[in-house]
Order: C-alpha cells, then structure tokens, then sequence
C-alpha cells in the first residue's frame, strides 16, 4: 500500500465531523506536507472531505450515487461564501429541505422539520425556534447572532451559518446548486454499469493462461495488471493469433492501454471505444483495476437511457421543446418557433441555438431509423442570413446514408419559405 493510500485509508476510518489539517496528518502518518495535501485533495474529489473557510477540513459522510442531489451544510457554506458562526459538529450532515422564514412564528413551527435549512435574517426567535426542532438557520444580510444562539447551535449539533447575501439570493444559489446535481445524477457513469471483479491476467500468465480464461468466460479481452493490481496492458485475440502457450503475456500485450476512472460518463468511454476502434476498456481508481466496461455494456446502458425520464432539463431539452417532430420517407421534419432561451447578445436568435436544433434534429432522424446508439464523427454547416426571434422555424432532415457502422444526413433550416442554414452531419454507429 502506498503512502497515498495509506493517508486516504486514515481519513476514510475518521469519525464523520473531525477535523483535519495538513500539518497535524504529516505529523501523525510521518510523511511529508505535500504529500499529506495530494491525499487531503483526493479525498475531497471522493467526497470524503469538505474544506470550509474560517474553519478548515472535516470529515463529512460520502455521499452515495441515489442522493447526489443532497446538499450538506458544509457544502451550503461554500457555495453561499458563509461562514459558521456554531454547531460545527453538524456540517457533515446533509439537509433535506430549505425554507425561508418569512412568516409569523406560530406558522413556522408546521413547515420547520429537523434535517431542514431555515433561511432568515435578523431574526432571534426564529433562528432559536429552528434550532430547537432540529433544523440548520442560515442568516441572510451578513448579520450575526446572539451568544445564547450560538451557544444552542453548539448543544443541537446544527450548522448556525451567516452570509452577506440577501434571502433571495441566497436560495437561488441553494436551489442552482441542486440543480445541477439532479443534471448530474442524469448522467450515466461508469461505475454505474461497469463490470467488477473482472477476470484479467498478471504479469507472470501467458498465452496459455489467456486460452484457459477463453474457453472459461467466452471473452477474448482481458487486462494485464502487475503485483500491485495496476494495469499495464491489454490482450485481445489480434494480439495472440497462433502464439505457442508458454509464450509470456508481457510480451505480447498492448502496453498502456487506455482507462477510465468510474466516474466517467458512460458516453465518453464509449467515444473512445469507437474513436479508437477497440471494444473494451479497463476501469481503473489510482491505477489500479476495479473493473471493465464493454461496447455492450454502454450500448444497453444507451438504450435504457432513452426511455427514461429526465430529472432536471438541459439547454437541448429547453431548445428542442419548442419544436414538433413528424417523420417523413427519408427522415424528419422539425417545426416550431423560436423562443427567448435561443436569444444572442445581438438580439437576434443564436447560431449555436440553431445549430444545436440541427443536430439534434439529425439524431431524431436516426432514432426514427431505430438507430439510437449514434456518435457525431462531422457537422458542417453553412448559414445564409440571420433569424429573429418568435419566428417560424422548419428543419428538414434527410438521411442519405446509413450503414452498419456509419451514417450521414444532409439539414436544411427554412425561414418562410427559404434556406437559412444547410448541414452535413456523419456519424458513427455504436455497433455490438
């Protein structure tokens, strides 16, 4: 186990809400300042960690995948550029809601629940009311509190925060915070669909080893990791073709093949796997193998992707939900308006706007062929004249080759009646 590891594994068996500093980990593990700052910056990455300004590092509880979209109080200070005036204790502890105190306290006392953020100002009562039941206060205005607040923040174990924004300010930096994670919960990542506990070889097999796994699993690519578990090359069926057994596998496998780590999307791993023509790509956390994710692996995860619902809308779903789609014999027609989120500086519609519907305008072309497993490979467009906005709109896709592992369509955009932008589009299919 390496340094790294070891300080990471120290911090991971921390109780949740110690504090930690780089000096005092150097200390206690013997290893060097910048060393201990690496670890301490990886485990943040993890989620294991959060640093906070005018306190310091903690130890919080790691979020699991399901509850992306939790906020912890820690993570509230930072983002509302706050600072924790008591109940440090508690800022590894995620909330559940946040409400804003803007109502008489005999109200507040039906919609404040313990794990809630009560977001109010200068206001004593209220800020004790909440702590009572349980729940955080953020004070808004940069006004701080009384002692006794402060001295019951500590007793309750909930955050007592301050930050110099106004209430309203305040929750929508909270609830755009939120937001974005339910963008990235959408995300489909590796370690969401990745093969563990893979089979793979070391560096001691050989080729007779690698039959002995084939005729075992029916796969024909397997990693190569070394006595740490690191990977250090991959070996498919192209590279052992008629090589005797007792052949050594290091001799014969792709060197420094390319990884992934798990939290990579699952989209781009599968860019890669088209982009340089191989089928499978090791997983790895540190360098050291966690996993495997095939072309098969992505082309379901792809497929279920499609009739899932979307959690939280993107700048492609807001742009295309002005839009009808209907198919036509050689693949689809696009019509809407133009509306106010494809609005440029200049006050006219956007051409990234426009060239985003074409695109997306290209792949309803090939969902509608049952293609759903596409990746762009081309685009390129021309534009003739500009368009304004809350006008009439048609795209017009035409697919004039699809074949097994390739396609390509021709766009043409129509304002009233004349060709405002032409495109190519090719694409890769993510075949099996």
């Amino acid at each position: 186990m390496t340094k790294h590891e070891k300080i990471l594994k120290y911090i991971k068996d921390l109780k949740v809400g110690a504090r930690i500093s780089v000096r005092q980990l150097a200390q206690d593990l013997k290893v060097s300042e910048g060393t201990a700052y690496r670890a301490i910056k990886d485990a943040q990455l993890r989620g294991l960690v959060s640093t906070i300004p005018r306190i310091g590092t903690i130890r919080i509880e790691q979020a699991e995948g399901e509850d992306i979209e939790k906020l912890t109080y820690a993570e509230v200070v930072n983002i509302v550029e706050g600072s924790v005036l008591g109940g440090i204790a508690g800022l590894h502890k995620p909330l559940k809601k946040f409400l804003i105190g803007a109502m008489e306290l005999r109200d507040m006392q039906q919609y404040v629940e313990q794990g809630d953020l009560l977001i109010v100002g200068n206001r004593k009562q209220a800020q004790i009311l909440a702590l009572n039941m349980g729940a955080a206060v953020l004070i808004t205005g940069g006004f701080h509190a009384d002692d006794d607040v402060v001295r019951l923040a500590d007793e309750k174990e909930m955050p007592l925060i301050t930050s110099p924004y106004d209430t309203f300010t305040v929750a929508t930096i909270i609830n755009r915070a939120i937001f974005n994670r339910l963008l990235r919960k959408d995300v489909i990542r590796v370690k969401d669909i990745m093969v563990r506990d893979s089979y793979y070889l070391d560096v001691k097999s050989t080729v007779g080893d690698w039959r002995k796994l084939l005729r075992a699993t029916r796969h024909s690519r397997f990693p190569v990791v070394n006595s740490d578990g690191e990977v250090i090359g991959i070996v498919t069926t192209n590279d052992v073709a008629d090589l005797k057994d007792e052949l050594p596998i290091v001799e014969i496998m792709t060197k420094n093949p390319i990884v992934v780590s798990p939290d990579t999307p699952v989209a781009h791993a599968a860019h890669l796997m088209v982009w340089e023509g191989i089928e499978l790509i090791p997983v790895v956390e540190g360098r050291k193998l966690v996993g495997v994710i095939s072309r098969q692996d992505a082309i379901r995860a792809f497929r279920s992707l499609s009739f899932q619902p979307q959690v939280a809308e993107t700048v492609d779903s807001l742009i295309m939900s002005h839009f009808s789609v209907s198919k036509t014999e050689s693949g689809v027609k696009l019509h809407g308006k133009t509306g106010p989120i494809m609005l440029s500086p200049y006050g006219i519609t956007s051409y990234s706007s426009l060239l985003t519907a074409m695109a997306n305008a290209a792949f309803e072309a090939f969902r509608s062929k049952k293609r759903l497993e596409i990746i762009p490979d081309s685009f390129t467009v021309y534009f003739s004249r500009p368009v304004q906005l809350e006008e009439e709109i048609e795209i017009n896709v035409d697919i004039i080759e699809m074949g097994r592992k390739s396609g390509k369509v021709e766009i043409n955009l129509f304002h009233k009646g004349n060709l405002v932008a032409k495109a190519i589009m090719s694409v890769k299919v993510l075949s099996r």
